[in-house]
């Protein structure tokens, strides 16, 4: 096999088998990965023996097209997972697209979502066909809903959703518990993904004890496998993958409450901060409303 165009079948085909990924982030892969290669065509080469300063050229032409932001993002994501696909094959023995360092010119990308791409995101991994897309939904809505870490999230046993309990029960950094709440979207999310969650359990077994099994080693989801997720849900939301992280979906969670007007006490102990230091670092992406604070309840800065 030594064809661009039968690397990029091989490579869409092990993303619907292995991965489980949506028509939707298939479809999307296979435009972006035509769309390099017909760039990579007009000079002479393609996905196959394509150079480093060809991949290079062609996410600089990506930002000279003037796409937006989010579509130049997600086809440099899908060359840069082809070619990792590629290297993993031995098909070469090369990632052409690993020195290219992503444009930094302009702004730079936010570090919170916003609420509307957290709805986006939301539909997104809702629209998925399946029990794949009922646990990715399910991911997603108690990452945001209770701000877990990941490593809380992958850890939470079967029982802590046991009776669909408005609280999780998590146990946190130095083994200390806190209460994380579940809104009703979430608890929908959770008792949705339980009617389909035997398709994941390890083969030859019954049961399991983690809220989130799967077939591999460790018998669980794991913190890269869910981050993997994430950039396809995010793929087919048409956000940025380079914006989206569990940890992201964590910090949308506090920004939010704070812009909502929620008290900076009440989000340390939701987030489980040892320390309100640490929580205050997600006021700055909050600096609009405080802003607004100050202008309409500070005496000076009323409008008269």
């Amino acid at each position: 096999m030594s064809s661009g165009a039968d690397w990029a079948e091989a490579f869409l085909e092990m993303m619907a088998v292995e991965r489980a990924a949506a028509r939707n982030t298939l479809t999307a892969y296979g435009k972006d990965l035509a769309d390099a290669s017909g760039f990579l065509a007009g000079r002479g080469r393609d996905l196959a023996d394509a150079s480093a300063e060809d991949v290079e050229a062609y996410f600089a032409d990506l930002a000279a097209r003037g796409l937006s932001p989010a579509t130049a993002a997600r086809r440099r994501a899908a060359v840069r997972q082809f070619y990792r696909f590629v290297l993993g094959e031995g098909w070469r023995q090369d990632d052409p697209s690993r020195r290219v360092d992503a444009p930094k010119k302009g702004r730079p990308l936010p570090k919170v979502l916003s609420p509307d791409e957290v709805a986006r995101l939301i539909a997104a991994a809702g629209e998925r066909d399946g029990p794949q897309g009922l646990r990715l939904a399910c991911l997603v809505e108690l990452l945001y809903a209770s701000g877990l870490r990941i490593s809380e999230l992958v850890s939470l046993p079967l029982a802590a959703v046991a009776r669909d309990p408005a609280y999780l029960i998590v146990k946190g950094k130095g083994g200390k518990e806190r209460l994380a709440p579940l809104n009703g979207a979430a608890r929908a999310a959770v008792k949705a993904y339980l009617e389909v969650r035997a398709s994941f359990l390890p083969r030859g077994e019954k049961a399991s004890p983690w809220l989130f099994p799967s077939r591999g080693k460790g018998g669980r989801l794991t913190a890269r496998r869910v981050a993997q997720l994430l950039d396809e849900a995010a793929l087919a939301a048409g956000v940025d993958p380079a914006k989206v992280s569990p940890h992201v979906l964590r910090h949308a969670f506090a920004t939010h409450l704070l812009e909502g007007g929620a008290d900076l006490r009440v989000v340390q102990t939701l987030l489980g901060h040892a320390d309100i230091a640490t929580t205050q670092i997600y006021t700055h992406v909050a600096g609009e409303r405080l802003r607004e604070v100050v202008e309409t309840k500070h005496p000076l800065g009323r409008k008269r």
